[in-house]
């Protein structure tokens, strides 16, 4: 079985107006290599951009990884790591009903899937030189 390559990725979302514009962004790390990535949507949430930027930067990796995903979205990453295993067994609802952003959520567990994945809360806005930036990444991405 192959090594898996070891990835740091920081990921953030931000929006002008919740609903309004927004954007994302991502770093990946791995050894000296660094790529960043960004995006935005004309009409779109806050949560919809911390899920796509989370999404996109799973999306970029081209083979199965150990990945430490870092965000400051506690929506993104107790998601993942409390509420969809309760959601997949409900057929993608939530215990009062509809789920916000099931298609996005759909997305990530099939990502999610291919890597062995660390999940990472940092405080947002505090300091942390990457989480800085992939917020700087995201703001400047959203549709003027």
């Amino acid at each position: 079985m192959p090594v898996r390559p070891d990835v740091v990725i920081y990921s953030d979302g931000a929006c002008s107006g919740n609903p309004g514009p927004g954007g994302w962004g991502a770093i990946l790390k791995s050894g000296k290599h660094e790529r960043e990535l960004s995006g935005g949507a004309r009409d779109t949430t806050n949560n919809r951009m911390e899920l796509t930027a989370a999404l996109e930067a799973l999306r970029a990796l081209t083979q199965p990884c150990n990945v430490t995903l870092f965000t400051d979205s506690e929506y993104l990453k107790r998601g993942i790591t409390e509420w969809l295993p309760n959601w997949k067994k409900r057929n993608w609802q939530r215990k009062e009903g509809k789920l916000a952003n099931v298609d996005l959520w759909m997305k990530l567990d099939e990502e999610i899937a291919r890597h062995e994945i660390s999940w990472r809360w940092v405080r947002g806005h505090a300091g942390n030189r990457l989480n800085e930036r992939v917020d700087q990444l995201a703001r400047k991405a959203i549709p003027k």
